[in-house]
């Protein structure tokens, strides 16, 4: 069970005669507030406020020092802490944000981890970005990496931990622009082809093969498709809708619905009659996976099976296959297969890629707005290839 903090005692400083709390901070130590004279109405009322304001925003009592003094690694920290309870998924697991910010963090805290925050300005921040492009990092990725840091001196600046005018000062540097810095451009991302995607199928488990079938039939982020559960499926209508708890625009609280036509619910089939699969349970499992891969070896043996081979699992392994993919494990999974297939690499995004253009060029952006569950046209552009082919057979007649 999480720890729940204890209330700071009001006590008697002896020396100054007056009352005290010691609040222990993010970095580690101590620190002793002074409320006035003990037991007086004034101290009292203080010793109040500042209880509120620690059950209210512990982060920001918990981690405040004089605003001239705070390091920038305090800062991170506290950050930090914040965000580990800011981005969470329905279940309270901290989402993929959390790992960004400590690795946009990273030549911050290396640079200036150690220097006073409210001296941090643009000059220092573009140093801080001259160092990623050094590492090589993509320019749109560094251009996201030091919003993050931005975003970071923005919340400490409302809580106090550092005089708002720095993070006003951080705003003025733009990001980097194409065509204007050394920083590598970042490839597009293009729709998977579609006979690579043949060619891996024969070499994935089935579990990953229905993943990637699914994707292909109804453009569902990779995320959506390893999170998928019975029971988030309405199986009373037709199509059958899919309504995921946990999806990218779910903290704004947008529906998301994908709708599961005849060749989808065939491929689900399998794994609502054959494989029994239960209602609040992962679709898609790597262990149920891997019990599957070990029953068709065994079916596959010609000779009898001896007694100590019977059940070849070690009692207490160091690596245990999870119950629920994970989208770094899907693509990984889908990287082997194609190296196996002797295809070009590809991954798990390409499919909706590939989906969003094939919906475009038969029944156009608007369909292909919906059934991405974009808010925005512009947005689907991203996805939807243009349809060059349309282009040029009008330009050959009015052109």
């Amino acid at each position: 069970m999480p720890r729940v903090p204890k209330i700071p005692a009001y006590r008697l400083h002896k020396p100054s005669g007056q009352a005290v709390v010691t609040i222990r901070t993010v970095a580690g130590d101590r620190r002793d507030v002074y409320l006035g004279v003990f037991n007086s109405p004034e101290s009292r009322a203080e010793y109040g406020r500042l209880i509120a304001e620690l059950a209210s925003t512990p982060i920001f009592v918990a981690s405040k020092t004089p605003s001239d003094r705070s390091t920038i690694d305090q800062i991170l920290l506290a950050f930090l802490a914040h965000a580990e309870k800011h981005y969470r998924d329905p279940d309270g697991k901290p989402t993929d944000e959390v790992r960004e910010i400590k690795r946009s963090s990273f030549h911050l805290h290396k640079l200036y981890g150690h220097t006073i925050a409210a001296e941090f300005g643009p000059r220092a921040l573009a140093t801080v970005r001259q160092e990623m492009i050094t590492a090589d990092w993509c320019r749109t990725l560094i251009n996201r990496r030091v919003e993050r840091i931005k975003r970071a001196f923005k919340w400490a600046a409302s809580q106090e931990l550092v005089p708002v005018t720095v993070y006003d000062a951080l705003r003025t540097l733009a990001g980097l622009q194409k065509g204007r810095t050394d920083a590598r451009e970042s490839a597009p991302v293009k729709p998977v082809e579609l006979p690579h995607v043949g060619a891996t199928l024969p070499f994935l488990s089935t579990h990953v093969r229905a993943m990637v079938e699914l994707e292909l039939l109804t453009g569902m982020r990779p995320g959506e498709a390893c999170a998928l559960t019975l029971d988030e499926i309405d199986r009373t209508r037709e199509p059958w809708a899919y309504r995921p708890d946990r999806h990218k625009t779910a903290h704004r609280g947008r529906p998301r619905v994908i709708l599961f036509g005849p060749k989808a619910r065939a491929i689900l089939a399998a794994f609502v009659h054959e494989r029994g699969t239960k209602p609040d349970a992962p679709v898609f499992s790597p262990i149920a996976a891997r019990e599957e891969w070990a029953q068709t070896l065994r079916s596959k043996r010609k000779s009898k099976v001896p007694p100590s081979q019977v059940d070849r699992r070690k009692a207490n392994p160091k690596r245990r296959p999870g119950t629920r993919y994970t989208v770094a494990a899907y693509g990984k999974a889908i990287r082997k297969a194609a190296v196996k297939a002797g295809v070009p690499n590809w991954h798990p995004n390409q499919l909706r890629h590939a989906f969003a253009s094939l919906v475009r060029k038969a029944h156009g952006l608007e369909a292909a707005q919906v059934l991405l569950g974009h808010s925005h046209a512009n947005v689907t552009q991203v996805y939807a290839e243009r349809d060059e082919a349309l282009a040029a057979r009008v330009a050959a007649e009015i052109g």
